[in-house]
């Protein structure tokens, strides 16, 4: 990837983060933490890497992506606004109870979302129901599922990740979003799944380990794993919770509330500075 293209990526993600303030401010609820992590992800998946059409949703051809964290919705619907699946106007109307942008994602309800999700653990063999699916039907497509650090204390994700490498699902991608925080405080002492890396090889992936918020390095491993193998992929992603809004930045307490207006308003400023930036990079 050139400079340019890194450039390009880096902007969408800021954009993405940007209506990650805007949703949950006018929300007032919603878990901003976790989605600002991983906003750079969903940027190279939705605008680099993934066959998708905004225009033909529902293609069977396409590449999937499960939310298995569903609760930072907030991202994945910025994406999908972003990308063109429906208007960016209609963030403001997340959680609104005449709202189609419900607090987790809703495959019947929402343009671009390939699987109702948000009961934590459940993504990944909803993930791989789809890439079994694409095996048994010769489809070339890829599925990717993102899945948080706190989420993979539970159990059922550990009997998906037997069953992706039984059944050599080498189109799975498994995005570990490792940001070190879950709601009752620091995965390293509510319970540690460490070393994650290992654990995944031990069930039979490839593995490969990047900084969540290296355009180029995210790429990188999408790339590496579209190489099939006969082995399915988890990339462990060292992230920050919160990434792009200083004061939210590894701050337990952005798990799950919205901002009120003073901390939105600085905190769509200090976002709004890096666009710029980045604008002007992309344009200069």
């Amino acid at each position: 990837m050139n400079t340019q293209e890194i450039n390009k990526l880096k902007l969408v993600a800021y954009k993405i983060r940007k209506d990650i303030i805007v949703e949950v401010f006018n929300a007032a609820s919603g878990h901003p933490g976790g989605s600002l992590s991983i906003a750079d992800i969903l940027s190279v998946l939705y605008f680099k890497e993934m066959n998708i059409d905004p225009k033909n949703p529902q293609n069977p051809d396409r590449d999937r992506l499960v939310l298995s964290k569903g609760h930072c919705a907030p991202a994945l619907y910025g994406a999908l606004a972003e990308r063109g699946y429906f208007p960016v106007e209609d963030l403001v109307t997340l959680r609104k109870t005449d709202s189609y942008l419900e607090g987790h994602p809703d495959m019947k309800g929402i343009p671009g979302v390939d699987m109702s999700s948000g009961s934590l653990g459940q993504g990944i063999s909803a993930a791989n129901g789809m890439a079994l699916a694409g095996k048994i039907d010769k489809k070339d497509y890829m599925v990717y599922t993102i899945l948080g650090d706190g989420e993979i204390e539970e159990g059922q994700v550990w009997e998906a990740a037997m069953y992706a490498a039984h059944y050599k699902l080498d189109n799975l991608v498994a995005f570990v979003d490792v940001n070190g925080l879950q709601i009752d405080g620091p995965t390293k002492e509510v319970m540690s799944a460490e070393p994650i890396d290992k654990k995944f090889e031990a069930f039979g992936f490839n593995v490969y380990i990047i900084d969540a918020h290296d355009i180029e390095q995210i790429s990188e491993a999408v790339q590496k794993a579209k190489n099939k193998n006969g082995k399915p992929t988890a990339i462990i992603c060292k992230s920050t919770k919160g990434k792009g809004v200083s004061f939210m930045e590894n701050v337990g307490s952005w798990h799950g509330k919205g901002p009120n207006k003073e901390e939105a308003d600085a905190a769509i400023a200090e976002l709004d500075a890096k666009i710029k930036e980045l604008e002007e990079k992309v344009n200069g």
